[in-house]
């Protein structure tokens, strides 16, 4: 499938998706890291840790959605004006396998943009022994946010 090519509203959307995830409190404590910015497609990129484990040593589900959702709502972010700020407000994840591997890449990618709402997907990978697996799917539907001091990226 090829890519829908999508122009920003603002040229310096890739350094606020950038200063936006460093002030992530959760992004840090999962210790992920942006893995690449491109306008309505952000990737984010994890290691396992115990600490983010489930009980059988897979990485936990919440986990996978809580990066995901972040991989989905940069994307759609890298198209809102400069002066706008992101909330999801709706997901659903499908957890396709389990999430066994050393690393994880996480997809966001956006299918329709719009003033205020924005629809996009997302995928989640595992790296495991250099093997990459699909192990989870989202949809994700997200808000412009202008105007509300507390809401700004």
């Amino acid at each position: 499938m090829e890519l829908p090519h999508f122009e920003p509203k603002d040229e310096g959307y890739a350094a606020r998706v950038q200063d936006s995830f460093a002030r992530q409190g959760a992004m840090a404590t999962l210790g992920a890291a942006l893995a690449g910015i491109e306008p309505g497609r952000v990737v984010i990129e994890l290691d396992w840790a115990a600490g983010l484990s489930q009980q059988h040593g897979f990485l936990h589900a919440g986990m996978v959605a809580t990066a995901l959702d972040s991989a989905c709502g940069y994307a759609g972010f890298t198209l809102m004006p400069l002066d706008a700020g992101v909330l999801t407000i709706e997901y659903k994840i499908n957890l396709l396998a389990p999430a066994k591997g050393q690393r994880f890449r996480m997809v966001g990618q956006v299918i329709k943009p719009g003033r205020t709402v924005t629809v996009t997907e997302g995928r989640a990978y595992a790296i495991d022994n250099g093997r990459e697996k699909l192990i989870a799917t989202m949809g994700a539907t997200l808000m412009t946010i202008t105007g509300r001091d507390d809401v700004k990226n």
